[in-house]
């Protein structure tokens, strides 16, 4: 561990003892809480579980909203995410949250004060806290973590990948492992495990095609295209929540024709940050990244007898 892992992990321990003690106190919202969170920066694949699980929901007739920082977007302060808007206005994930799950998605530095806004706007109902682990200011009737498999293996920031160490899953109420990762009982104890699956969902994709991404782990989607049975002629990432520019458009356009590729795959976050542009860059093939919540009954089961006021709706 280097000097600056150990810092960041002494400021990061320091900060969880003030909220064990009590010196900082979370705010309580009126509707129930259910955070989805990480332990690692990005790529954790927390944005497809809020959209899976809030697909869950929908189809059990529970009503909820999305409370989320908006990671990216140049405003500031609360607003409601405009489905017909801008990543800038209100940041890439939440605006794919809004289009792709019809329901209220908001905004905010601070989630507590999202949560007032959208019980005043919107009516008390179920509040889902995308990427909230570590935001502990908003109190949360249950804590879901997505956990990778590298993760066991990884370091604190900034030499690695953790935000927190791996002892803080005694925080949360559900660990989220993909189906094929062991689960390592000495390091996760007696937690409740959810399983999923990951995968990628495509329209006809053209023979050969030029795949560009700007996620956190471009590795994996990459990977995911080639199981899905597509071969790109070349694969080019972009840091995560890219916001592209004219350049970068002429980059890829040059790029295309350089490989003599019929076409361009990206997935549909990267196709909100490309919005303006997506008309020149036809044909432009959105992969929907999917995940596949395993165990939907014992999902439900577990939300009702966590937060028992879903009675009604479950």
């Amino acid at each position: 561990m280097s000097l600056l892992d150990s810092i960041y992990g002494t400021v990061v321990r320091a900060k969880n003892a003030l909220h064990e003690r009590g010196t900082l106190r979370a705010r309580r919202l009126q509707g129930p809480v259910v955070s989805i969170g990480n332990l690692a920066v990005g790529g954790s694949g927390k944005t497809p579980f809020v959209i899976a699980l809030g697909e869950l929901l929908k189809s059990r007739g529970v009503e909820f909203d999305v409370l989320s920082r908006g990671y990216g977007r140049t405003t500031s302060g609360v607003r409601a995410v405009d489905p017909h808007g801008k990543a800038a206005e209100f940041g890439d994930e939440p605006l794919l949250i809004a289009r792709r799950l019809g329901v209220p998605v908001v905004v905010g530095e601070k989630r507590y004060e999202a949560g007032l806004f959208a019980e005043a706007q919107f009516g008390v109902r179920l509040h889902l806290l995308d990427d909230g682990f570590q935001h502990r200011a908003l109190a949360r009737d249950l804590d879901i973590v997505l956990v990778n498999a590298s993760d066991f293996e990884d370091r604190l920031l900034p030499g690695g990948r953790l935000r927190e160490p791996l002892t803080a899953l005694k925080r949360a109420h559900v660990v989220v492992l993909e189906e094929n990762v062991p689960y390592p009982a000495r390091r996760l104890g007696r937690k409740t495990i959810w399983r999923l699956r990951r995968g990628v969902s495509l329209p006809p994709v053209p023979p050969r095609v030029a795949a560009f991404c700007g996620v956190a782990r471009p590795e994996r989607f990459f990977g995911q295209l080639r199981t899905a049975g597509v071969v790109a002629a070349v694969e080019i990432p972009f840091p995560d929540h890219h916001p592209y520019t004219e350049k970068d458009v002429r980059d890829l356009l040059a790029i295309r024709e350089e490989k003599n590729c019929g076409g361009f795959v990206t997935t549909e976050k990267d196709v909100i940050n490309l919005e303006e542009y997506a008309g020149r860059m036809a044909p432009l093939v959105p992969a929907t990244v999917t995940m596949d919540l395993l165990d939907r009954e014992a999902i439900l089961s577990l939300l009702l007898a966590q937060i028992p006021t879903l009675a009604a709706a479950l």
